[in-house]
């Protein structure tokens, strides 16, 4: 399968803090994870294609926020390729009840579809979807982390939902991750289930790559 990124295509990767690593600050513009590391992989093998590759991760996002600065830091930008990696915070914060930023499964598949239908309706982006992920394999009872993995796959059914409606290329990121930790602890690729370290941005870059043909 051919590379899917044609020379001087614009390619917008959006979501919340695992995108946004550092992108608004100290590792601006592309941030320190795997947004960069596709940037930069792009640019090593393929340099004739000249990319303009966008970051505009927001650490701490969900699906609500994204609604809410869709236009700005989206939209306006007209890319040909978009790639949406958001759901861990929907889901830590349904979860923690929290106030007026609790994302439900069910609000969860109602913004997700409002996101793209606007992706649709006001860009020809075709768009790239990665699952929301969680590197853990906690089975204590009670324990938060065991709640999340419990939670996990309504969201990730409807990434998949989504990925069929609107003919979206799909990352599986949490099976790849849970697949790997049948063979190392997950402090290879993590501090806390969340936010990957180097090993672990570079297992979403290369599962990313490769479901676009690298």
């Amino acid at each position: 399968m051919p590379f899917a990124i044609k020379p001087g295509q614009t390619l917008l990767l959006t979501g919340d803090s695992i995108t946004d690593c550092g992108r608004r600050s100290a590792n601006a513009p592309m941030g320190n994870g795997y947004a960069s590391m596709i940037n930069d992989l792009i640019v090593a093998r393929y340099p004739a294609h000249r990319l303009n590759v966008i970051n505009t991760g927001i650490s701490g996002n969900t699906t609500r926020d994204l609604i809410s600065r869709w236009t700005d830091d989206v939209i306006r930008y007209q890319p040909d390729w978009l790639s949406i990696k958001i759901g861990i915070n929907d889901i830590h914060r349904y979860l923690r009840s929290v106030p007026d930023a609790s994302v439900s499964p069910e609000e969860f598949a109602e913004y997700y579809d409002t996101l793209l239908s606007r992706v649709k309706k006001e860009t020809k982006a075709s768009i790239i979807l990665v699952d929301p992920f969680y590197i853990s394999n906690d089975t204590a009872i009670d324990s938060f982390r065991t709640k999340v993995l419990k939670e996990l796959p309504a969201y990730i059914k409807t990434v998949e939902k989504m990925a069929k409606k609107y003919k979206a290329r799909r990352v599986k990121t949490h099976d790849i991750f849970q697949n790997l930790l049948k063979y190392y602890p997950a402090d290879k690729f993590c501090p806390e289930p969340v936010h990957p370290n180097v090993a672990g941005h570079l297992v979403i870059a290369n599962a990313w790559l490769k479901e676009m043909g690298w």
